[in-house]
C-alpha cells in the first residue's frame, strides 16, 4: 500500500543494531516495570520512590521492619505511619501488638531515647513529658529516671551556660532567667534554687 496513509512500523531488529541495543523497547519496558516492582518491595523508603499503598500481608510486615530498622517509633506513632499505606487498619493494630509482643517495638525504648535526648538538648521534666505525651508514652515507663535525675543541677548548668554563674541581683535579669529556664520545662523550685545558686555553694 504505497499511497498508505498509516506510517510504515518500525523495525525493532534494524533500530537494535543500529544502536547496539540488546532488548527491544517493549521488552527493556518490562523489565524495568520488574525491576521497579522488586525495588519496591524491598525498600519503600528510598528517596524518589513512590510510597507503597494499600499494603496487606508480608508485604505490610516488611515495610513495617524497613520502617523501624531507621528509627524507633512508640506504639502509637508506628501505628498511625502503617495505617497511612495500609488496606486494614485493624490489621495494623494486629502487627503491631505482635512487633511489641517481639521486642521488635518498644515503648520503653522509646522513653528512654527521648528521656537522654531531651536531657542533652537542656530540657526540664515538664518538656520531657509533653515529648513524650505527644509520642503518647506513659510517662511511668521512665519515673523512677525522672526523679532520680538532679534537676537543680541540670538547671544551674543550663543557667551558666546561658548566663555565666554570677548571681544575678537585678529583678528584671532574675525575671528574665526564670522565664528562659520555665520554658525550658524546669519546675520553679529547681529554677530558684539554680538562679541563687554561687560557685562556692
Amino acid at each position: 500500500m504505497p499511497n498508505s496513509k498509516f506510517p510504515k512500523l518500525l523495525d525493532y531488529d534494524a533500530l537494535k543494531q543500529q544502536f547496539g541495543e540488546e532488548e527491544s523497547p517493549t521488552t527493556q519496558y518490562c523489565h524495568t516495570q520488574v525491576t521497579q516492582e522488586t525495588d519496591d518491595a524491598l525498600d519503600f523508603d528510598e528517596e524518589n520512590q513512590p510510597k507503597p499503598t494499600g499494603l496487606t500481608g508480608s508485604r505490610l510486615r516488611s515495610y513495617a521492619f524497613a520502617v523501624l530498622t531507621r528509627k524507633e517509633y512508640s506504639k502509637a506513632e508506628l501505628i498511625e505511619k502503617l495505617a497511612t499505606w495500609a488496606m486494614h487498619r485493624e490489621e495494623v493494630i494486629t502487627l503491631v501488638e505482635e512487633l511489641s509482643a517481639q521486642n521488635y517495638q518498644s515503648d520503653q525504648r522509646v522513653a528512654e531515647i527521648t528521656l537522654s535526648s531531651q536531657k542533652r538538648k537542656g530540657k526540664g521534666p515538664n518538656r520531657i513529658k509533653m515529648a513524650l505525651k505527644t509520642k503518647k508514652i506513659d510517662t511511668g515507663l521512665i519515673l523512677e529516671e525522672l526523679k532520680e535525675t538532679d534537676w537543680v543541677e541540670q538547671a544551674y548548668q543550663l543557667k551558666v551556660r546561658k548566663y555565666g554563674t554570677e548571681v544575678a541581683t537585678d529583678p528584671k535579669l532574675k525575671a528574665k532567667q526564670i522565664r528562659f529556664l520555665m520554658y525550658r520545662g524546669f519546675e520553679i523550685d529547681a529554677i530558684m534554687k539554680a538562679i541563687n545558686r554561687r560557685v562556692d555553694d
